[in-house]
């Protein structure tokens, strides 16, 4: 095997996902923006799910957020629903994994939140569950999924907002979201601090 090459090759195909969801992309997190900026100047909060690599992801944007991004600014309230072990494993013992999110969004989500629900596939139960649990309390719903969305396109209201990777790759669709989540903390810095470029 040409190391060398097969290397080459991911960082070609990488950039290409990424040119070729741009512009079906760029509307929507445009559009998440502007929700999660409105739930911010509303005293809102943003929460984040997901597993594994998209755990991690969640993760990453909040830090972002309650740290900084880019810009000096007082931190900004967002919580990653993958962080607290001991609500995680006391959930999965008693109700099930698949309720680690869902029990979280219904105690800590208020109306006029947002959830950053997070999947690849389009198809984590409990992400799934985590949605249901947010259209009941009145949150708004941002996605970030690949492979066609899966069930949670099926989920999705009107209200809400979808960015779906055009990829069947794992690996590429979460670099994409990488992408996404360094759009959106860029564009909610820029609208909070009045940027004008």
């Amino acid at each position: 095997m040409n190391l060398i090459s097969r290397i080459g090759q991911h960082f070609q195909d990488s950039a290409q996902t990424k040119l070729d969801a741009c512009a079906m992309l760029a509307p929507r997190i445009a559009e998440a923006v502007e929700a999660m900026v409105g739930c911010l100047l509303g005293n809102g909060k943003i929460l984040a799910c997901g597993n594994g690599g998209s755990a991690a992801d969640a993760q990453h944007f909040a830090a972002e957020l309650v740290g900084r991004f880019e810009m000096e600014r007082q931190g900004l309230a967002a919580i990653a629903l993958s962080t607290d072990t001991s609500i995680m494993t006391a959930i999965a013992n008693d109700y099930g994994f698949t309720a680690i999110f869902d029990k979280q969004v219904r105690a800590l989500g208020q109306p006029g939140d947002v959830l950053l629900a997070i999947s690849t596939s389009g198809k984590s139960a409990n992400v799934i569950e985590a949605i249901h649990a947010a259209h009941d309390n009145d949150l708004r719903v941002v996605a970030l999924t690949g492979k066609g969305g899966g069930e949670i396109a099926e989920l999705l209201l009107d209200s809400d907002v979808h960015i779906c990777v055009p990829s069947e790759r794992t690996a590429r669709i979460q670099e994409v979201h990488l992408l996404t989540i360094h759009c959106l903390c860029d564009g909610i810095d820029g609208l909070l601090l009045g940027v004008e470029e």
